[in-house]
């Protein structure tokens, strides 16, 4: 394996890991709002919802760091 390669892999596996955590964040994002607008009192506060989109991109972030390479590594052999 050359460098060359193991620059593109971890390129990819750098995108993958910030498309996948953005798109967790969006959901995130649109329950917690459906939610609040389901109730006469809202149940969160735009403050936790801004922490808690904040919480899960550095969670989804860690996770997918670790399992977007083996994957990328899969598919490219």
């Amino acid at each position: 394996m050359n460098g060359q390669d193991t620059s593109k892999k971890g390129k990819y596996a750098l995108i993958a890991s910030l498309v996948s955590s953005l798109l967790l964040v969006i959901i995130f994002a649109a329950l917690s709002l459906i939610v609040n607008s389901s109730r006469i009192i809202p149940l969160y506060s735009q403050v936790d919802i801004i922490a808690g989109m904040v919480f899960v991109f550095v969670l989804s972030m860690i996770v997918s760091a670790s399992v977007w390479p083996a994957i990328i590594e899969k598919k490219m052999h």
